[in-house]
């Protein structure tokens, strides 16, 4: 299949893109893999800028540029389809609590604003200080807390699920090329061009390439675009009700009710879980509790439903817009919270960029480039490539990937190596491993810092604990009584640490004093007592494929599997019953102890693991910090390989070199 522009993504900026390519004259199809999980399904539809407080500059611009936008754009949407958008210049009204700090905590960041004119061509948007008496009089029914508020009158908003509806039923009725359940698994690339996606349908070619696939967007190239998923939900208002009605939009801290005909929806959370799907109890909680604070009569509506989505991320959380590697290919991706309010705008930007080469002075502040630290011509954005069996084209595989998050109890880390504090000949050596490494997560052992064994010293002030995730570890008990006992320590250990929130406990049983083997069955009655106590249990056991599933049912976080004995260095000796575990484990497997080398540690990892915990192989090598970073290499070739696949293993040789076409006498 051949087409002009090829858009991947169908959300509504994929959409907003395709319908102004559609209308300008451009052949255009869109791939996607579910238009209904796209974030535009899980949003609220503020356009919100002044209440949101957008920093000054090009965000803001940008940002006031597209809420300018948005009556035309709506209104050609609506006469394309004959359906309604739900736009509403409605204002947004942002009550402020007392404890905020009333007049003051906002009126630096709104009605005191100044503007860069570099930026904006819009004056700066008006906003209004209500006091106390003044707001309940705008909005009866507001909490007895709120002592004054901001109304921002250029704010609005629009009905995200029927802009959907209406953004695909227009795009449908132009001749824009719609194809659901796609999924695109990589670029080709050959000179710099982009010359076709490979997609579980087959191959795709166009001319022009657009990414504008939100929080997957990393999965086809190395952008720093990650999910921050939201939970979401709706109240009814009932039909007869004595109180006055919500009529605005309200924007709370860390909360907003968006009053629709028949309901009022409220969002929204921001968790950095990766793609764990569903709502929790503790998310919704924290959304009512807000709610109720801020507008106490919704307490008595009926809740009308549940929703989450995810929303698409970068560090800075500003899009990813304009230009890539390859000339033919552009981004759109990343918008995060503001991907409904910048639609227009961003339609219009990447189409003047497609069509006629018009690059708008906004564009270079939302450039990839800007998370390259050190760039490089020698090694560009789109450099990782497999070949194809013609010879001509690669492609571009999901680099990204062997990066992504490692997640445990809902806790988030980028790297995929554990280290310990363990038999370093020095806090120094210990210190530099652990920086060579780049772990993020290092395992202590309760008992020897609290009896400040020798190696363990001023151990709780050598590292910088608001950057490592401590991990606690019972190292030392023969029996569950006393893990239970020392996990408790180590939770307190790890507050006393300024890690409030951390219940990690490496849970090691180990009666066994000359091979240091755990003890299954006392790991398990402790792994249950543990977890009843909220502790995120990481246990250490034998590769054991039947006791992990069951650590596993009892709600272990993890299972550690040992490779070979502690300390031994004898390298990867369960093979078989860690592939085992891999297959059948539905928690993260971090394979534990015996690891000599980094051989043996890419080993590990290509069998499937999901992260490594070494420390004897690093702290008594004769240059631990060398052997930190080549342990922390290792980790990350293995996982790539794992997830690249090897070759099949054949009885028979088999030539690299073509036979056909050969020179012959």
């Amino acid at each position: 299949m051949t087409s002009e522009t090829v858009i991947i993504g169908g959300g509504v900026i994929g959409l907003a893109i395709a319908i102004e390519l559609k209308l300008r004259g451009a052949n255009v199809t869109v791939l996607c893999r579910d238009f209904q999980a796209a974030a535009t399904h899980a949003a609220a539809g503020m356009l919100a800028p002044d209440a949101e407080n957008i920093p000054n500059g090009a965000m803001r611009s940008l940002c006031w540029r597209s809420r300018a936008l948005y009556p035309d754009w709506t209104r050609k949407l609506e006469e394309l389809t004959g359906l309604s958008t739900g736009y509403r210049p409605c204002g947004i009204l942002a009550p402020v609590f007392e404890e905020a700090g009333g007049q003051g905590s906002r009126e630096q960041g709104a009605g005191g604003r100044e503007q860069e004119e570099n930026f904006s061509p819009l004056h700066s948007s008006p906003a209004y200080w209500l006091n106390k008496e003044a707001i309940h009089q705008y909005q009866p029914g507001l909490g007895a807390e709120v002592v004054g508020g901001w109304w921002y009158p250029e704010d609005a908003q629009v009905d995200n699920k029927a802009l959907a509806h209406v953004l695909r039923t227009a795009a449908e009725s132009i001749g824009v090329e719609l194809k659901d359940g796609i999924t695109v698994e990589a670029f080709l690339q050959q000179q710099g061009q982009v010359v076709g996606v490979q997609t579980n349908a087959g191959m795709i070619h166009a001319a022009h390439y657009v990414l504008a696939s939100g929080a997957w967007s990393n999965e086809l190239l190395p952008i720093p675009v990650l999910p921050r998923k939201g939970q979401m939900l709706s109240v009814q208002i009932p039909e007869v009700s004595p109180e006055l009605p919500l009529k605005r939009v309200l924007f709370g801290d860390n909360i907003y009710i968006v009053p629709r005909r028949d309901r009022l929806v409220i969002g929204a959370t921001s968790e950095d879980v990766g793609f764990i799907p569903n709502n929790t109890p503790e998310g919704i909680q924290k959304l009512l509790q807000a709610a109720i604070r801020l507008y106490p009569q919704l307490k008595h509506y009926p809740i009308q439903e549940f929703w989450w989505g995810f929303r698409p991320a970068t560090p800075d959380e500003l899009p990813i817009l304009g230009t890539s590697y390859c000339q033919n290919l552009t981004l759109s991706t990343g918008h995060y919270r503001n991907g409904i309010l910048l639609a227009p705008v961003t339609a219009t930007l990447i189409a003047d960029f497609i069509l006629e080469q018009k690059s708008d002075p906004l564009l270079a502040n939302f450039h990839y480039s800007r998370f390259q630290s050190k760039p490089s011509t020698s090694t560009p954005m789109l450099t990782h490539s497999a070949n194809f069996s013609n010879g001509h084209h690669s492609a571009i595989s999901p680099l990204p990937t062997p990066h992504s998050p490692l997640i445990i109890a809902g806790k988030t880390f980028q790297s995929r190596l554990m280290t310990g504090t363990g038999k370093y000949r020095s806090i120094e050596e210990m210190q530099q491993s652990v920086a060579a490494s780049d772990c993020q997560i290092v395992t202590v052992a309760v008992r020897r810092v609290q009896t400040k064994a020798p190696g363990h010293e001023g151990l709780a002030e050598a590292l910088d604990w608001t950057k490592i995730w401590m991990l606690p570890n019972t190292a030392g008990c023969q029996t569950a009584e006393e893990a239970i006992r020392v996990a408790r320590l180590g939770r307190e250990m790890a507050k006393l640490l300024g890690q409030e929130d951390n219940n990690f406990v490496k849970l090691e049983v180990i009666p066994d004093l000359k091979y240091l083997l755990p003890d299954p069955i006392g790991t398990l009655q402790a792994a249950e007592q543990l977890v009843k106590e909220g502790f995120a249990v990481l246990p250490y056991i034998n590769a054991d494929p039947m006791l992990a599933k069951r650590l596993e049912e009892v709600g272990c976080a993890t299972v550690m599997p040992l490779a070979s004995p502690i300390g031994s260095g004898q390298g990867l000796k369960t093979t078989a019953n860690i592939q085992i575990i891999i297959e059948n484990a539905g928690v993260p497997v971090v394979v534990d102890a015996g690891i000599g080398s980094p051989s043996e540690a890419a080993q590990a990892m290509e069998l499937g693991a999901d992260a490594l915990l070494i420390n004897s192989a690093i702290a008594l090598s004769p240059n631990p910090a060398a052997m930190a970073r080549a342990m922390n290499l290792a980790t990350v070739a293995g996982r790539l390989a794992y997830l690249a696949g090897r070759m099949p293993i054949k009885d028979y040789a088999s030539p690299s070199s073509p036979l056909t076409g050969t020179i012959t006498s």
